[in-house]
């Protein structure tokens, strides 16, 4: 994949801002407030992501139909929602790109659902590894014995991650 341009890039008018909001607190609830701003932007990109810029950083991405985090933003503003805990022997898989096989999952907060955004964090620290999107609901996970579970669609090292302005 190539690295990524900004075809168009704007502030944010404060109707949009406000969907903005509104769509990311239906995703992670509460904690949409850490990522609120005065000064929101939108950067376009050549690829399949549309960066919102809060404060000049590229902490909120509309990817696939939703808007989520960045792992920027999820390093930056943690939160407790959305959230699926690998094994330590998943991590360097997980910062590969690979995406999140049942066996290496340890916890899946009750609030994930099939087709949406999830952040993949590791059980020591709870740092977040990768943004992926959940195959099935949280209770189906917790009774799967194998298989895929997540697909990684952002890791650390991948073009989102090294996108700059």
């Amino acid at each position: 994949m190539p690295k990524l341009k900004v075809k168009k890039r704007h502030a944010m008018k404060k109707a949009k801002a406000a969907e903005v909001r509104d769509r990311l607190a239906a995703e992670i609830g509460e904690s949409a407030a850490l990522f609120s701003s005065e000064m929101m932007e939108m950067a376009e990109t050549d690829g399949e992501v549309t960066f919102i810029l809060v404060d000049k950083q590229p902490l909120l991405m509309e990817i696939e139909g939703h808007i989520f985090p960045t792992l920027h933003g999820a390093l930056k503003w943690p939160f407790p929602e959305r959230r699926v805990v690998v094994d330590t022997g998943a991590v360097r898989f997980m910062v590969n790109g690979a995406d999140v096989m049942r066996p290496g999952i340890i916890s899946v907060a009750d609030d994930v659902v099939a087709g949406g955004p999830v952040v993949i964090v590791e059980e020591r620290y709870g740092k977040p590894l990768a943004i992926g999107i959940a195959l099935y609901d949280a209770a189906e996970i917790q009774h799967l014995e194998k298989g895929k579970a997540v697909r990684n669609i952002h890791y650390v090292g991948d073009d989102i991650w090294n996108f700059e302005l």
